[in-house]
């Protein structure tokens, strides 16, 4: 079945994590997505590890699939004209250097844009290439903490967390897909290319939504509050007889069906919970009153319970048991591909489900420099020849 991007050609001049998975999710799309690495070296995530398969970083294979890799050596002159070749003919060019990277290598968006006016340039940085933090190197660990996401994450009574997943480092790559989508819209409608701006800063601010709101409201810096939920309430993890649950009570008559279900339908009509800001108001007397009801049963006896009124709840998976969940398995969302190395491996699926022109994984994690010559073939013609010479000038 045909792809959304079918045609689309990409330039992938990134490494690590938030560009990795921007480019993994136009591959799975259908973009022939080409991955520059360095050569002997490539992405730093190929050293991630252990784990390896077959000395292949587990890290690099998670994040690389549905892309071609190909070697430059940026810092030999006859790369950079394969570089400027291969910038004529693409739509679509991401990167993730610092910012000023692309301008050393005489490739800034001003000269691309000469090159190729249809081209559409996306630039992922930390701090973004404007305000004062614009020069400043951004990981997701930093992000994660200059942009507020840490002071809300732990124990109340703790130190501040990063969430457990690089989730800086995703949300970026989920925008920036985002934005190139909207780009290739505008270009069809303009017939010219732009230039994305993608900030990982700026994207933990815009995650902030409603906690931001608190503190537009009130002036007042929401902390971090553990499991529990700001503004709703039962919503947060309970202990159970052999374990913890997640309970989430998104509204009132929710509320009544779990009072009735738990067999306190008293607590429904006390004046104290009526309402949910009523409850948030009288938490700490609203938790004492639950938690030794929870108590009271197992997690799976709670779940059946619950599940069975249409009250959200649920178990905290570890990654093993998510991984194997019927409910995952159904949604094709563990795939496996074969490696020329690591041999049959698993990967997470696409999770954007289209019906008539759906996405998929189309190749496995490349070798470093695997393709190489068949991209300097089919995209600029080259000869088996030429490439051989390049490689021998360690052009390649």
């Amino acid at each position: 079945m045909p792809k959304p991007l079918d045609g689309v050609k990409v330039l992938d001049m990134t490494r690590v994590l938030a560009g990795p998975y921007c480019t993994m999710m136009l591959g799975d799309m259908g973009a022939d997505v080409v991955k520059i690495e360095r050569p002997e070296a490539g992405d730093d995530t190929r050293g991630y590890g252990p784990p390896f398969v077959n000395g292949e970083s587990a890290y690099f294979m998670s994040i690389n699939r549905s892309k071609r890799s190909l070697t430059l050596n940026l810092k030999h002159p006859e790369a950079l004209k394969i570089l400027q070749r291969l910038i004529e003919t693409t739509d679509v060019l991401v990167e993730n250097f610092r910012p000023g990277t692309m301008e050393s290598f005489g490739f800034g968006y001003d000269t691309v844009q000469q090159l190729n006016p249809q081209l559409i340039f996306c630039s992922i940085s930390g701090f973004g290439h404007t305000g004062p933090k614009s020069d400043l190197p951004g990981y997701d660990l930093i992000i994660q903490g200059e942009g507020g996401v840490a002071s809300l994450t732990g124990d109340p009574n703790g130190p501040p967390y990063k969430v457990g997943s690089s989730q800086a480092d995703i949300v970026a790559g989920m925008m920036a897909f985002q934005g190139i989508l909207l780009a290739l819209i505008a270009r069809h409608q303009s017939g010219r290319g732009q230039k994305i701006d993608l900030s990982m800063l700026d994207c933990q601010v815009a995650m902030l939504t409603y906690q931001a709101g608190i503190y537009f409201a009130t002036g007042q810096s929401p902390t971090r509050m553990g499991n529990q939920h700001p503004t709703i309430t039962p919503y947060e993890t309970y202990r159970c007889q052999d374990g913890y649950i997640n309970l989430a009570c998104g509204n009132d008559s929710m509320w009544r069906a779990f009072c009735k279900a738990a067999g306190r339908e008293s607590w429904a009509n006390d004046e104290r919970f009526r309402t949910n800001a009523e409850r948030v108001q009288n938490r700490r007397a609203l938790s004492s009153l639950m938690e030794p009801v929870l108590l009271e049963k197992t997690m799976q006896e709670w779940i059946e319970l619950l599940r069975a009124v249409g009250i959200p709840c649920g178990k905290i998976q570890s990654v093993g048991e998510i991984c194997e969940d019927p409910q995952i398995i159904a949604r094709d969302m563990v795939v496996t591909v074969e490696h020329p190395k690591a041999g049959a491996m698993r990967v997470t699926g696409v999770p954007v489900k289209l019906s008539d022109t759906p996405g998929a994984v189309t190749l496995p994690p490349p070798l470093l420099g695997e393709h190489t010559g068949q991209v300097l073939t089919e995209w600029l013609q080259m000869s088996a020849a030429e490439v051989e010479r390049l490689r021998q000038a360690g052009a390649l």
